[in-house]
């Protein structure tokens, strides 16, 4: 019989982000889903005190972190894979499909150094891969829509989405972005929504449901399927894609978009310091006529 999931979350209010420690009691190892680094936009400072609070309680509950896990490259929030595999020696995972975000983004930031082929990433995983944590057996769901890199982790009875699916009383995630497809989303979302009613949904932000007073990151299947305010069971596949279509149309950009993506399609690492010793992320810029 497989070992419990241990699941500890930790939630990042500057970035309304949820990042996962996730472990193997029998053995001690365990996986970081979606670090965040603190990064402040206006200053161009950033800090890893967030990674710093999961790395601290990984170290008291005497646990080894080996995998760090990413949902898909985020765009609102810059990635402290490198920092928590530089203090771990873990491994850095994706999914395979990071490569098209990578052709997409690359010549938008004109990133020279962006490989295209995924080799920032220690491992790309495909749909339907499996690799374990202790005795821990996680399953690779490929779910699109959002973007075209996106995966879910399967561990036991929980299921962890990323940006796929908000808590039910929020809906859905945005599918506006370069690669993104509200058709594909709705696909992703369904087959996400066909595993057991009791499996439990662990999303990756949250921004409190008018009415709702405290931020909230565990569902079910069952939940999702009879109440999430965008896709409960009978919403058509149709009536999903106009929504999600007209919705995203009123959608301001997140914050930080620019600085994120290019970051994280170089699995968090910053570019290389120029010759003052500074390190400089890209804004382009045009005019519009």
């Amino acid at each position: 019989m497989q070992s419990a999931a241990q699941i500890q979350a930790f939630f990042d209010k500057s970035t309304n982000t949820v990042t996962y420690l996730v472990s193997d009691q029998r053995t001690g190892l365990a996986a970081v889903i979606d670090p965040v680094l603190d990064y402040n936009h206006s200053s161009g400072q950033a800090s890893t005190a967030s990674a710093d609070r999961v790395l601290q309680a990984a170290s008291q509950a005497g646990l080894r972190i080996i995998w760090v896990l990413e949902t898909h490259a985020h765009a609102d929030h810059l990635s402290a894979a490198p920092y928590i595999k530089q203090r771990t020696g873990a491994q850095v995972a994706i999914g395979e499909h990071i490569r098209e975000v990578q052709t997409i983004f690359r010549p938008i930031f004109n990133l020279d150094d962006v490989s295209g082929d995924g080799s920032e990433f220690d491992r790309l995983l495909s749909d339907g891969d499996t690799f374990m944590i202790g005795e821990l057996s996680v399953e690779v769901l490929h779910t699109p829509g959002h973007t075209p890199a996106c995966v879910s982790y399967r561990v036991g009875d929980a299921v962890f989405v990323g940006d796929t699916l908000f808590m039910p009383d929020y809906g859905t995630a945005r599918a506006d972005f370069p690669g993104g497809s509200a058709q594909i989303l709705y696909r992703s979302i369904r087959r996400i929504l066909a595993l057991p009613k009791d499996t439990r949904v662990f999303v990756c932000h949250d921004y409190k449901a008018p009415g709702r007073d405290a931020y909230a990151w565990e569902s079910t299947v069952a939940e999702a399927r009879a109440r999430n305010v965008h896709i409960h069971d009978g919403v058509s596949e149709t009536d999903f894609v106009t929504m999600r279509q007209r919705r995203d149309k009123t959608l301001a950009a997140p914050a930080l978009l620019l600085p994120s993506v290019q970051v994280n399609i170089r699995a968090g690492q910053l570019p290389k310091a120029e010759s003052n010793g500074v390190t400089y992320l890209k804004i382009p810029v045009r005019l519009t006529e």
